[in-house]
């Protein structure tokens, strides 16, 4: 059957419509593809930011959110800022013991890694040749497997407990420690905390949340020097 001159031009009509309709479509497919494959979140990736300590950096005692590390993450969060924070911290490690465990933390490549420990080894009365050769180690150890990993080193004091000869042979650790590897210093984590009541938990040691405020606007210049 032959097909009228009329019928022909509504098909011509009808086919035209559809192929313009698939190109159109086609089109916004691949627009959106473009703007989901630019997206900031994939140009940009998150960095990781890892505390490594003890019960200070854990958080003892009080929700880990309000803990120094966490209150860094609430700050970066609230600056649009695309890094990650780690708290690796764990109640009464030692530089022996952070060292045999710090391989697990570094399957992930930390943008800064903040060393927080030795406390404990001071309270312990551990020989200090062992608490500095540890620390030493520690940083030999990101450096060696991360070499742009940024590394900032916490500096501890301890109370006179174990002779005054030991308290500042103690203090005298970090910052040669810092000299030494060319990192970054703190003078003293609890700058400010320690010592007082109304900021440390009953037992004298771990602060309480204010405290942890107070630890974390320490800390910050130091790291924020350090973003992107």
């Amino acid at each position: 059957m032959k097909m009228s001159i009329k019928a022909l031009a509504i098909s011509f009509s009808v086919l035209s419509t559809v192929f313009l309709f698939s190109c159109r479509e086609n089109s916004a497919k691949k627009t959106e593809e473009q703007t989901i494959t630019s997206s900031p979140s994939q140009s940009y990736p998150e960095k990781t930011i890892l505390f490594f300590g003890n019960s200070l950096t854990a958080g003892y005692g009080i929700d880990p959110e309000d803990a120094f590390a966490g209150l860094v993450q609430k700050r970066l969060d609230s600056l649009g800022k695309a890094y990650k924070v780690i708290n690796g911290g764990l109640s009464g490690e030692t530089t022996a013991g952070g060292l045999s465990r710090l391989d697990w933390f570094l399957e992930e490549e930390p943008y800064l890694f903040i060393l927080e420990l030795g406390g404990n080894d001071g309270l312990r009365g551990i020989q200090l040749s062992e608490t500095k050769s540890n620390l030493l180690s520690i940083i030999d150890k990101v450096k060696s497997k991360y070499p742009n990993t940024k590394i900032i080193l916490a500096g501890m004091q301890i109370p006179p407990n174990m002779g005054q000869e030991y308290t500042d042979e103690f203090k005298a650790i970090y910052p040669a420690v810092a000299k030494e590897k060319e990192v970054t210093l703190i003078p003293f984590l609890l700058e400010g905390v320690a010592g007082n009541p109304e900021l440390n938990l009953p037992d004298g040691i771990h602060p309480t949340e204010a405290g942890h405020q107070i630890v974390f606007e320490t800390i910050w210049p130091y790291l924020e020097i350090m973003l992107d």
